[in-house]
């Protein structure tokens, strides 16, 4: 398996709304990574679902669905080492679907802020 890169949010710069935007946007091309199979749950935490990015959103941006998408994205792997295999792929779908939720939810309200 070859190594993903390492995403951190602490090395973004800009004001926070951009922030939760960028961040928004980057967790819909990682949901779509997961649903594709082009990624899988456990390089999905090594590149960006990890502990540094967790506290960073949490201390950062202070936004319950930004850290709902976190801590969903942290879990990921759990359900295939705690369920039946196909009971783990609706699962899966399932937390990915409200990820991507969260996500608009998070667009919706900075577009709402810009206006």
């Amino acid at each position: 398996m070859k190594a993903r890169p390492r995403i951190l949010l602490s090395d973004s710069n800009g004001n926070s709304t951009a922030a939760l935007a960028s961040f928004a946007f980057l967790n819909l091309g990682l949901v779509q990574s997961l649903n594709s199979g082009a990624l899988n749950p456990s390089e999905a935490i090594q590149c960006f679902y990890h502990a540094d990015n967790c506290l960073y959103v949490r201390e950062h941006f202070q936004s319950r669905a930004a850290d709902a998408i976190m801590s969903r994205g942290v879990q990921l792997p759990d359900l295939f080492e705690h369920l039946p295999p196909e009971e783990a792929q609706r699962a899966f779908f399932c937390e990915l679907e409200e990820m991507r939720a969260l996500c608009l939810q998070l667009l919706e309200e900075e577009r709402a802020l810009v206006v």
